[in-house]
């Protein structure tokens, strides 16, 4: 199956702002959650102290950092999914991912190291993995029954040939990310979910090229029969006056 972005960059951001258009507070609200405890393990939420011995010790989360990772990410994804399709989820869907907390742990632990991996070969190897992988979180948020090596290949699949442009599509929100340092980081509360959203508008543009495919034919099928049906009526017609 062929999956092609064909709606430019500029469109899906404008797409995504307008999305987003009176439910900033909840994409707000729910991306400080997941920045909060998807950062777990940095220093901010760590531990010193010296034991008796004189030894210095720090304890981290670390642990609890990648135990949670996975399925606050597949939360915030569904939400930001659905904000995209102009639903208005509630902020309790951040927290839906726990439901599914094996999927979503051995999704991200498979992930994490493949990228790492990927990155040992050097930076460009690495961003490519990233773009590879991009797809993984909306596959898992729209299957419940999809696996983790599924939904990796799965966005592999998505992503041949497109790469590229979801790389120019992040690329345009560097001004962005400029004007954010500008404010000491407090805009990177704005244009989290404005990048998520755009995201998630590309995800559907991949999907929506192969659906557009499917339907183009099923059209092109009942215009076959309904083209097809009066030519036969007519000669069932013809064959009845010709007997009476």
């Amino acid at each position: 199956m062929n999956y092609r972005s064909t709606i430019n960059n500029q469109t899906l951001m404008f797409q995504a702002r307008k999305a987003l258009k009176e439910k900033w507070g909840l994409a707000m609200g729910c991306f400080f959650i997941f920045i909060l405890l998807s950062n777990l393990s940095n220093n901010f939420f760590s531990w010193r102290w010296i034991g008796e011995d004189g030894g210095n010790y720090k304890a981290s989360m670390d642990i609890i950092w990648m135990l949670i990772c996975g399925p606050i990410t597949l939360g915030y994804t569904t939400v930001m999914l659905q904000i995209s399709r102009n639903q208005t989820p509630k902020f309790e869907q951040l927290f839906h991912g726990f439901k599914r907390f094996g999927v979503a742990l051995g999704t991200f632990l498979l992930s994490f190291i493949f990228i790492i991996l990927w990155m040992l070969l050097l930076v460009i190897p690495g961003i490519i993995a990233i773009l590879r992988y991009s797809q993984i979180w909306f596959i898992l948020s729209e299957d419940e029954n999809i696996g983790p090596l599924d939904a990796i290949n799965k966005s592999k699949e998505m992503m041949l040939g497109n790469k590229l442009k979801l790389f120019y599509l992040y690329c345009r929100f560097f001004g962005w990310f400029i004007l954010c340092l500008l404010t000491l980081g407090l805009g990177f509360i704005v244009l989290g979910p404005y990048m998520s959203v755009s995201g998630a508008k590309f995800y559907d543009d991949l999907k929506n090229d192969v659906s557009i495919k499917n339907i183009e034919t099923t059209l092109e099928s009942q215009e076959s029969i309904s083209e097809n049906t009066p030519e036969h009526t007519e000669s069932i017609i013809d064959e009845n006056d010709g007997g009476t």
